[in-house]
């Protein structure tokens, strides 16, 4: 049953339709959306809290160097990362989103307009208006889409989730903290000394 309720093509109706990554690309909102299953998923028009961005920036930094002369990218947000199912064309797409940094091995993946396919690592940093979409809707779509490893960083408890995937499914670690060391099972070789990395995050 269609909605009698009005919409325009730069402000689509959030509470009702399907809509892919064509349509995404005509939207002119004031905060950053993203597409889950054709669904809208606005994040907070603020910009993120101080913290978010000091452990944004020091982990991407600590990526790009390690990361400098070899095959895989890091990139951050804003950064569209487009998941296909069955078709790359953009009216085919419905899972668009924009993770706080993520790295790409294959170089057949990226264009002039972000991702296309799923990224090796994915790196999102909570905030309070977003951990809902992040632990949940976030966790089903890379984990479907086979992104093989996820970190989620809790910027005000200064502690680290990683899930990798294995045979498909996403296997859980300990819950990381200061004193731990971690090593990524995506980008070989990278290290994190937790209490290092939190030790000036306040």
């Amino acid at each position: 049953m269609e909605s009698d309720k009005q919409h325009t093509v730069n402000e689509p109706d959030i509470e009702y339709g399907v809509y892919s990554y064509a349509d995404y690309l005509t939207w002119q909102f004031d905060e950053v959306v993203e597409l889950i299953k054709g669904k809208i998923f606005k994040k907070a028009a603020a910009a993120p809290k101080r913290i978010h961005q000091k452990v944004s920036i020091k982990i991407a930094s600590k990526l790009y160097t390690f990361l400098e002369g070899k095959k895989c990218q890091v990139y951050v947000a804003p950064f569209d990362v487009r998941f296909p199912k069955e078709s790359k064309e953009d009216h085919k797409i419905h899972d668009v989103v924009q993770p706080d940094i993520c790295v790409i091995c294959d170089p057949e993946k990226l264009d002039d307009r972000g991702c296309i396919g799923a990224p090796d690592l994915i790196v999102e940093i909570l905030s309070p208006g977003n951990s809902k979409t992040e632990l949940k809707h976030k966790y089903e779509l890379y984990e479907t889409h086979g992104v093989r490893e996820y970190w989620i960083i809790h910027p005000e408890n200064q502690d680290l989730l990683i899930y990798t995937l294995v045979d498909g499914k996403y296997v859980p670690s300990c819950l990381l903290t200061s004193g731990d060391v971690v090593e990524s099972v995506a980008v070989k070789g990278f290290k994190l000394d937790l209490e290092e990395f939190f030790g000036d995050i306040e």
